[in-house]
């Protein structure tokens, strides 16, 4: 079968490399031509801690995709989907598949698009980072698990992922918006993080109060999948366990989960998050809107509050603006918001 991956950057490029080094028909696809020239000129090189491996595969801007695609792994940002898919859903064969190998709720609008039929969900907790055009960083492993969006366990998705299984171990699960949510709720955090200049574990190590405030962050998050009636999933360094015996008052509870967020962090080569990324490297728009704005207007239409998720959406998009930099003083405002709700 030959694969499409629309998306070539940090994981897309990771992916579509994987998956030509295990032998497959690979076509790459993304809008940044210097990276496509690259790719094509000298390979795609992936640097890894035990080492660097350049891959042979095939990369065109999306002017150049042809039709009939039977397979297409979605890797762009969230906040492209929408446009994404306007030129992607008509080249989509009869029985083609999309899988979103995307953070946030994307499966929502690629269902609404190509049919629910047509949509496999997927969570993807491994890390990379675009270094250069053709080249890109594996930032360390983590969970990659597929999932049908009506719970089915079915061939189609047994054969993906097995498919996928070179790139990263991939289980498959009859609840993949249980992972979904999950990766979008501990997603708010990691937009937390991204406010300060420093290593994800030396934020979340801080101090009682930035910990209360990245709980409560998340604490927001599961109040919105509660209602919603989603069984939000553990997964790698998240567990909604913690968070929720952390926001009963158990101080040891949130001191295990930020913890566990500091020692995954502290064993990758990637010790900062994409979205720190995207606003000091890369100069660019976050997925502020597909993933803090998502959780907010789930929370609106469900009448779930989300005052600090609503708040840490605006510190972002002052930092997107340059109206804000990076310091650790832009935590300050979600600290005082937790305490002014806590206080008696």
């Amino acid at each position: 079968m030959a694969i499409t991956v629309y998306g070539a950057g940090a994981i897309g490029g990771t992916t579509g490399a994987a998956l030509a080094r295990a032998g497959h028909d690979v076509l790459l696809v993304d809008s940044a031509a210097a990276h496509v020239e690259a790719i094509n000129a000298q390979g795609i090189t992936i640097e890894r801690r035990d080492g660097v491996t350049t891959t042979r595969v095939p990369a065109v801007t999306p002017d150049r995709l042809g039709r009939d695609l039977a397979l297409v792994l979605l890797a762009v940002k969230s906040h492209h989907t929408a446009e994404v898919l306007r030129d992607l859903a008509p080249r989509l064969a009869p029985g083609g598949v999309v899988v979103s190998l995307q953070n946030g709720l994307s499966e929502e609008q690629i269902a609404a698009s190509v049919g629910v039929q047509r949509t496999i969900g997927c969570l993807v907790n491994w890390a990379a980072d675009w270094v250069a055009p053709g080249r890109i960083l594996h930032g360390g492993h983590g969970a990659f698990v597929l999932g049908e969006l009506d719970g089915r366990i079915t061939p189609r998705v047994r054969e993906l992922a097995a498919l996928l299984s070179a790139v990263e171990e991939t289980p498959v699960t009859d609840n993949i918006w249980g992972y979904k949510w999950a990766k979008l709720i501990y997603g708010a955090l990691l937009f937390a993080t991204a406010l300060v200049d420093a290593h994800v574990y030396e934020v979340v190590e801080r101090s009682p109060g930035v910990k209360d405030a990245l709980v409560s962050i998340v604490g927001e998050g599961i109040a919105v999948a509660d209602k919603a009636g989603v069984r939000v999933l553990p997964f790698d360094e998240f567990d909604p366990a913690w968070y929720r015996a952390a926001l009963a008052g158990d101080t040891a509870a949130r001191d295990r989960a930020m913890a566990a967020i500091a020692a995954h962090y502290r064993q990758h080569t990637k010790t900062k998050t994409g979205i720190w990324r995207d606003l000091a490297v890369r100069r660019r728009k976050t997925e502020v809107d597909g993933q803090l704005g998502m959780l907010a207007r789930k929370g609106e239409a469900l009448g779930v509050a989300t005052p600090l998720t609503r708040r840490l959406a605006e510190l972002i998009r002052d930092l997107e603006d340059g109206r804000r930099q990076m310091d650790w003083s832009n935590l300050d405002p979600l600290v005082t918001l937790v305490h002014k709700e806590t206080r008696p």
